[in-house]
This record gives C-alpha cells, structure tokens and sequence, in this order.
C-alpha cells in the first residue's frame, strides 16, 4: 500500500488508522511509512525491527525530536476509519496516530525547518515495557535519541503536557490458617487479615506537587485483591495489588521506601516500577516550544516514554491532538479541528 505524507494529517490520519497495527503487528504499517520516507532525498532513514526513524543533517544548532508509537491496542470493531462531521474515529485516532500524521507530515514537507529534525516512530509501546521499541533504539542506536527537546505525540487534547508520573506495583501478602467454615474458629482467615490494609489505603492522603508550574496530584489504590480457596474453606492466602502514582520530584527508590513505610509491617513484593519525568520546561528548547504553543503547560498523569527522554538527560513534552481519555475506547474519535491545530503550532515551532 501507498501512504502520501504530504497529504493532509486529517486525510493522512484516516489512512494510517485503515492500517491495522495492533501491538506486534506493525510491520504492514512500518513498511508503508519507511517507502514514504524514503522518497524525500532532504532526510536519512533506517529501519530498527518495524519502528522508522528518519533525521535532517542541516547542520542547525538544535534537534528536535519528535516520537510516537504506530501501534494500537486490539481493534474493537472500529477499522477501518469513518468520519462524522469534524470527529474521525477509529481505533489508535487518538492514541496516537493523528499524533503521528502531524509529525510524519512536517518532517516530510519541511526540507529547511529552523531546527534539526528527527523521526522517530516505533513499534510496541502499548504493551509490556520489555518490547518497546524505544528501549531496543536506545541500545541500538542511541546517536539517533540525541536532541536538545523531545516531542511525543501521546494525546493531550492540544495541551503541553509536562514530564510524567512515575508508576509501581506492589503486591501485599496476608497468611492465616486453613480450616472448614463450618469451624471457623480453628481457622485464622486471610481475607479477614487484609482490612487493616484497605483501611489504610482508605485513609491514604497523596501528596500534591507543584514542579515548574505543573501540579502533580499522586495516588495509591488498591487495583486487584485475589483470596479464597472453595465456598467452604477458611483461607490461608490473601493478596492486595497496589498502584503508586508518584510525581516525578521522587526516584523510584525514594518511591518504594514510601510505599514500604505506609504498609509498614506487610510482607510486599514490588512487582513492577518505572521512574517519572521532570517537566524540564527551563530548558530553551522546551520553553520556546511552550512559548509556540501559547498554551500553560499542565501535568501528565499517567506514564509515558518521556521518562526514557528524561533518563538520558533530554528535556521531553508530550503534545498530541488526541484526546487521552478517548483513548482504547471502542468508540475512539479525534476531533480533526485539533489535528489542524496541532500541525499549524508545530510547524511555527519549528520554522
């Protein structure tokens, strides 16, 4: 198949989402972006599994670099793309190929921009954090993440989102002592056990932070609760899954000590951890991009690959047309008004 990116990203975004591209399942999609690319002789491109990456070698004395993911959650009967008035739907239309349709397109099209310009769109980012595309880039071709500011494309609605939060699970164990509910009282039942845990979670205050004028609201919640042996069993095992949302003035590790003091006293496994990110809006980069925008910039809640940007010292904004409450919805819509929008501020930042 043919993609044209110099058509416009509302058409450009219809065309890209009738490609399924299901985490996995991005080469079809890969190829069509990696011939389009190639066809401009202002831009180098490789190839890195099915992510595609492209850059201008102007000499100028700033990169910008801007990411987005071609891959989607599983379709739910929502390919191929349809239009109604000025809402496009379609599965990954916020999340995020009309991110990718603004970014593709001006990389494409801008054979002078004022910056250095690279592409990076890449595979796997919708599932486990092992597959992402991104992480084999860093380690295969780290020269090709060097900016002075990273723009992702994630949804924001057309807001400058700043940095991100940073994520842990932990897993609580409860033991108790196995016997018959009809003689409960020569058992000790691990569900029972877990109450004073949901009551702590229940009286849990998350701290709010303000960094760089983002406001960062954190929280804890308990996400899954497994226990239970037969309908006639006292049980033995009890354990609570938590999620910590932290801001990203705390480290990891200085998150895990927190959730280790708030459930002092209970055996806890962390599970799964990924560091946030720092706005890193006082970088020039970064506050000529806010001063672009002209919009005030707000925190991310959520995680997102800026954190990998942060990681290696490079300031990184999330900025994308879609809406991220929309996104893996079955009825997933971007509002094209936004996608117009979004192509007009980016490409006045970066001309």
């Amino acid at each position: 198949m043919r993609i044209d990116l110099h058509a416009d990203p509302v058409d450009l975004t219809a065309a890209l989402v009738d490609v399924p591209s299901v985490s996995g399942e991005e080469k079809t999609l890969a190829d069509a972006v990696e011939a389009a690319l190639r066809g401009h002789d202002h831009l180098e491109v490789v190839r890195s599994g099915e992510a595609v990456l492209a850059r201008t070698l102007l000499g100028r004395d700033r990169r910008v670099l801007l990411a987005g993911h071609l891959d989607t959650v599983p379709i739910a009967d929502n390919v191929p793309s349809r239009r109604v008035g000025d809402l496009l739907y379609g599965c990954g239309t916020s999340d995020m190929k009309a991110g990718v349709a603004v970014m593709a397109h001006l990389t494409a099209t801008l054979r002078e921009p004022a910056h250095d310009v690279t592409l990076v769109l890449y595979d796997c980012e919708e599932i486990e954090a092992a597959r992402n595309g991104l992480g084999r880039i860093e380690r295969t071709l780290p020269d090709w993440l060097d900016a002075d500011l990273a723009v992702l494309g994630e949804p924001t609605s057309g807001l400058v989102e700043g940095g991100c939060q940073g994520t842990m699970r932990a897993v609580l164990t409860l033991t108790g002592r196995r016997a018959h509910s009809a003689r409960s009282w020569l058992g000790d039942n691990a569900i029972h056990a877990a109450a004073p845990v949901l009551e702590r979670l229940a009286r849990y205050e998350p701290r709010v932070v303000d960094i760089d004028g983002c406001v960062y609201r954190e929280g804890l919640q308990a996400v899954r609760i497994d226990g239970g042996v037969a309908g006639n069993v006292v049980p033995d095992h009890c354990a609570v899954t938590v999620n910590f949302r932290f801001a990203p003035d705390r480290s990891v590790e200085q998150a895990e000590a927190h959730v280790r003091e708030v459930f002092d006293g209970v055996d806890l496994e962390i599970t799964d951890r990924s560091p946030g990110a720092l706005p890193g809006l006082s970088a020039p980069a970064a506050a000529e991009f806010v001063a672009a925008t002209g919009e005030t910039p707000v925190a991310k809640y959520g995680w997102t690959d800026v954190s990998r940007f942060s990681a290696l010292g490079i300031p990184a904004v999330n900025f994308g047309p879609g809406d991220p409450n929309l996104a893996h919805t079955r009825d997933e819509h971007v509002d094209v008004r936004r996608i117009t929008a979004g192509t007009a501020t980016l490409r006045r930042y970066l001309t």
